[in-house]
């Protein structure tokens, strides 16, 4: 039996969730692992990132490459792709003054303040997020002063396939709070002087 079978057969029971197909039949799929391009004298380096859902365009270049069967992931109906998984939290951390830059990364997502303000970090709320595992939320400290466009919060879900329980709950957990980070206005205090005495 092939090397490669003999590892999709390791897979299954292990319950990783990887098997092998052919290059015509992943689109839609997504790779575990990244895949290397070698082209001698212009280019070595990655083609394919780890968490690429194959598209019909890939096909061809994962051909020239020399690919034609590919480990994939199959992510089960209790699962998420780490990609899923963080904009779905991303989205709950961020409350009034905080907005997501971009789309998710490898399972990876920035938050950024809309504004100048004052940002405020819910810290028993995030210590909760924090303490479910597989997800994770790291911020500017609360309390900091910071200017719009700054980056003050990432978010990710931490394996490539996180299960969908831990990242509901890591939602829920935002959401009960009304999101988790925001950034506040600065008020400009007004101030007087009440002059007495004679001696003035």
């Amino acid at each position: 039996m092939c090397d490669m079978c003999n590892q999709q057969l390791t897979d299954e029971k292990t319950g990783t969730g990887t098997k092998v197909v052919p290059v015509s039949e992943a689109v839609g799929m997504i790779l575990p692992h990244d895949i290397t391009e070698i082209r001698p004298g212009e280019f070595k380096g990655t083609a394919f990132k780890k968490g690429h859902v194959v598209r019909e365009t890939d096909i061809d270049h994962l051909k020239r490459i020399g690919k034609e069967h590919l480990y994939i992931l199959e992510v089960k109906d209790y699962e998420m792709h780490e990609n899923d998984a963080a904009y779905a939290m991303a989205k709950a951390l961020a409350s009034k003054g905080v907005t997501m830059k971009g789309g998710p990364s490898e399972g990876k997502i920035n938050l950024i303040a809309e504004k100048d303000g004052l940002l405020k970090v819910k810290q028993e709320a995030l210590t909760d997020f924090n303490m479910l595992g597989e997800v994770m939320c790291a911020t500017v400290h609360n309390n900091t002063v910071i200017k719009k466009g700054q980056t003050v919060a990432g978010t990710r879900a931490i394996p490539l396939v996180v299960r969908k329980s831990i990242v509901e709950e890591a939602v829920k957990i935002a959401n009960k709070v009304n999101g988790i980070l925001s950034v506040t206005d600065i008020r400009k205090p007004k101030a007087g002087i009440v002059i007495t005495g004679k001696e003035v």
